[in-house]
C-alpha cells in the first residue's frame, strides 16, 4: 500500500502545472530543489509493482514505464509527451493485493457453503425451458429490433424481477444505506476512474456517438456523485445504494452461459459505501453480511468465495463473490460480489475527507457490492423453486410474497400470447 501511495504522488506531481508544481514545494528555494522532492520509483519498488501485476495478470506496462521514467532520468523533463505517456501508464497500474489473498495462486477459496434445499437431481429443467413452458419469457427471433442477448420477461416473471429488487431495496434500508437515483449515461473519465477501461477490443463498455458512455453499474453513477468532494469525518461511513439498469458489451459463446445468464443490459440493486481508510475493511464485511442475509432469506443454495488476485480486476484490493446453485444448468453462477478498492477510485476522483483530530486533508476509501443482479438471481430462483413432478409451476420464496401481492406460485401465463416468428414473402 505504501508503495502505491507513493505511486500517485508521482502521478498527482505529473499532473499539475508548473506553477502548481513550484507551490507545492514552498519550502523550497527554486525549481531544481522542487524536482528533488519528487517521490521517485526505485527498480525495486518497480520490481514488486511488476509482480503486483503478474500476480493480477494486468497488463504489464512496468517495462515502458522504466522507459519513460529513464527518459525523464536523462533530461527529457521538457518532453510534454514524455510525462503525458508516463501519466496514462501510471493511470493503469492496478491496486495493491491483501496478502491474505497471496496463498490462494489462481483459485478461489470457499468460505462457506450454504444448504437451504435438497442438493438437486439430474433432469432438473433450466430457467428458459421453464420460462418458455409458463410463457413468461422470451428471447428467441430479437435480432431485428433489439439486437443479441436481449430478453422480454412478461407477466408473472416481471412481477417477481420488481418483488426481487423491492425486497432489496427494504433490506439495505434497513441496514442504513440511503437511495439515491441515478444517471446511465456517464462521462468516460467518470467510468475509467472506478477501474474500467472505455477503449480496447475486449472493453465491456457501450460508447455513445458524443463521447459518452452507459454505465456498467451504479457503482459508477454513485461514485461520480460525490466526485471532487470534501467531506468530514463525521460524515463517515457514507453509505449509499442505487437500482439501475447496467450496460455491457459483453459476449459469451459458452453452453453455460447461454440465456439470460449474460446479457447486455440488466437490472441491479447496487451498495455503495465511502469511509476513512481504517473502516474499510470492517466496512466490507458488513456488506458480506448484508448480501448472505438476503440469499439465506431467499432459500437458495449458494456458496461464499474469497477471490484471488487474478480475479479483482484493476481497482479492488480485495474481493468477495457469492455464487449460486443453479439445478438447471448443474453449476455454481456468480450472483453478487462485493470489493474493497481502498483509496484507487477516490484518487482518481478526488474524493476526500477532513480528519477530526488535526483537521488534515486525505482521500477516502470506496466499496461496492452487488445486493441483487436480476437475470442470475432470476434463474437460481427458477430452477430452484420448480415443482418437482413436471415443473409446470413455480413456488415463490416466503420472503418475496408480500411483494407478489400475497401470490405464491408461477403458473402458465394464458393471458400473453405466445410468438412465433413469421417470414412474410412479398408477392411479384
Amino acid at each position: 500500500m505504501k508503495l502505491l501511495a507513493n505511486v500517485r504522488k508521482l502521478l498527482l506531481l505529473r499532473r499539475q502545472r508548473p506553477m502548481e508544481r513550484l507551490m507545492t514545494t514552498t519550502q523550497a528555494h527554486d525549481t531544481t530543489t522542487a524536482a528533488a522532492s519528487a517521490p521517485a520509483l526505485t527498480s525495486a519498488q518497480l520490481d514488486e509493482l511488476e509482480r503486483n501485476i503478474e500476480l493480477r495478470h494486468h497488463k504489464n506496462n512496468i517495462p515502458l514505464i522504466r522507459k519513460l521514467i529513464k527518459a525523464l532520468q536523462n533530461g527529457v523533463d521538457v518532453d510534454k509527451e514524455i510525462h503525458r505517456q508516463l501519466e496514462d501508464q501510471l493511470e493503469l497500474l492496478p491496486n495493491a493485493t491483501h496478502p491474505r489473498l497471496l496463498r490462494y495462486e489462481n483459485q478461489p477459496f470457499e468460505l462457506a457453503n450454504y444448504k437451504h434445499r435438497p442438493l438437486p437431481e439430474q433432469g432438473a429443467k433450466e430457467f428458459s425451458e421453464l420460462a418458455r413452458a409458463l410463457n413468461l419469457y422470451r428471447m428467441d427471433h430479437l435480432g431485428n429490433y433489439t439486437g443479441h442477448k436481449s430478453y422480454y420477461l412478461t407477466g408473472q416473471l416481471a412481477m417477481l424481477e420488481q418483488a426481487i429488487i423491492q425486497y432489496a431495496l427494504e433490506s439495505v434500508t434497513r441496514q442504513g444505506f440511503k437511495l439515491i437515483s441515478v444517471p446511465d449515461i456517464l462521462p468516460r473519465e467518470v467510468i475509467e476512474s472506478c477501474g474500467m477501461r472505455t477503449e480496447g477490443e475486449r472493453t465491456q463498455v457501450y460508447k455513445l456517438d458524443t463521447g459518452e458512455c452507459l454505465s456498467g453499474t451504479s457503482e459508477m453513477a454513485l461514485a461520480g456523485f460525490f466526485a471532487k468532494k470534501m467531506l468530514t469525518e463525521q460524515q463517515l461511513p457514507l453509505k449509499v445504494a442505487a437500482v439501475s439498469r447496467c450496460y455491457r458489451a459483453e459476449t459469451s459463446g459458452l453452453h453455460e452461459e447461454k440465456g439470460i445468464y449474460r446479457v447486455h443490459q440488466f437490472t441491479k440493486v447496487e451498495m455503495f459505501a465511502i469511509t476513512a481508510p481504517e473502516q474499510s475493511e470492517a466496512m466490507l464485511e458488513q456488506f458480506k453480511d448484508t448480501e448472505i442475509a438476503l440469499f439465506k432469506q431467499l432459500g437458495i443454495n449458494f456458496r461464499l468465495l474469497d477471490m484471488p488476485p487474478c480475479e479483482l480486476g484493476a481497482p479492488a484490493y480485495q474481493k468477495y463473490d457469492i455464487e449460486a446453485w443453479m439445478p438447471g444448468r448443474q453449476m455454481w453462477g456468480e450472483i453478487s460480489s462485493c470489493s474493497n478498492c481502498t483509496d484507487y477510485q477516490a484518487k482518481r476522483l478526488d474524493i476526500k475527507y477532513k480528519r477530526a483530530t488535526d483537521g488534515s486533508v486525505v482521500h477516502a476509501h470506496t466499496l461496492n457490492g452487488t445486493a441483487t443482479a436480476i437475470p442470475r438471481l432470476l434463474i437460481a430462483l427458477i430452477e430452484s423453486y420448480q415443482s418437482t413432478d413436471n415443473g409446470d409451476s413455480i413456488t415463490i420464496p416466503e420472503v418475496l410474497v408480500p411483494f407478489m401481492n400475497g401470490q405464491r406460485t408461477i403458473a402458465r401465463n394464458k393471458r400473453i400470447p405466445e410468438t412465433k416468428l413469421v417470414k412474410f414473402i412479398k408477392s411479384e
